[in-house]
């Protein structure tokens, strides 16, 4: 008996509940388009956060500009005669091992000692 009068009642119920493609509960058939009767506050709204999102951005810009003169970037802050200096660290050169053998002689190093180990106590 449940039955029955559930599938009596279902298509009547949906012939109610549409009408031309509204509900018929449904007070104002034009409720979806009502944000546009306060259009003016709408945009001004939407302007705000456009300018609050571009003065963030700016902010964030110059802070970030801030911080980089901070950083050492060597190809901005050495002076310009790096040139120069590699040109000296060019001309250095290591010995031929002559002068190796004459540091080793005049040494005051005991080369019997035992292998040195941090933190071991002899």
């Amino acid at each position: 008996s449940d039955l029955t009068s559930t599938t009596a009642s279902s298509p009547k119920s949906k012939e109610d509940q549409v009408v031309n493609g509204h509900d018929e509960k449904e007070n104002n058939p034009f409720a979806e388009y009502m944000w546009m009767e306060n259009e003016e506050d709408f945009n001004r709204q939407v302007e705000e956060e456009l300018q609050e999102q571009e003065f963030l951005d700016r902010c964030f810009q110059e802070m970030l500009e801030e911080e980089d003169q901070d950083w050492f970037i060597p190809s901005r802050d050495l002076p310009q005669g790096i040139g120069q200096l590699q040109q000296q660290l060019n001309g250095l050169s290591v010995g031929d091992g002559h002068s190796s053998e004459d540091i080793l002689s005049k040494s005051n190093l005991n080369p019997d000692a035992k292998e040195f180990v941090p933190g071991v106590k002899y």
